[in-house]
């Protein structure tokens, strides 16, 4: 068992969304002083799963820390809705990969028919020619 797994344990038991804690509570519930670090930066308890061993332990237990009040030493574990994993490349298998390309390719396929002959790089309207092209027409810049 983890130094924080209690606090795990703690906050898996919670029937609220919303668990208000002060820095001496997460003692008292862990069994041990938090680290200087967590009494002196915020970044401390931001909820990167890499950022530290008791992040994992709220993030575990379906929480994320907010309103994390450093000068009252108190903040806010809020649950969260679980995400699924994301699976690594080597536990997706090689029939279920979806193939490699672009997902808009086909996106417009049977939705638009083109007249043999038109000219798609004209301006659709005369108008748009004269003001994109000063005192020149379409047909002196194309």
């Amino acid at each position: 068992m983890g130094k924080y797994q209690p606090l795990t344990e703690f906050l898996s038991k919670q029937p609220a969304n919303e668990v208000r804690m002060s820095f001496e509570q997460i003692e008292r519930v862990v069994g041990a002083k938090l680290p200087p670090s967590a009494m002196e930066h915020r970044a401390w308890w931001s909820n990167n799963p890499s950022n530290s061993v008791m992040t994992k332990a709220w993030l575990d237990a379906g929480f994320r820390s907010e309103q994390v009040d450093m000068e009252s030493r108190k903040l806010v574990f809020r649950r969260v809705e679980p995400q699924p994993p994301i699976p690594s490349t080597s536990q997706v298998q090689q029939s279920e990969r979806a193939p490699q390309q672009h997902p808009l390719i086909g996106l417009m396929k049977g939705t638009i028919w083109i007249a043999p002959g038109v000219d798609l790089t004209k301006p659709a309207m005369p108008e748009w020619g004269e003001v994109a092209y000063g005192d020149k027409t379409w047909e002196d810049v194309k």
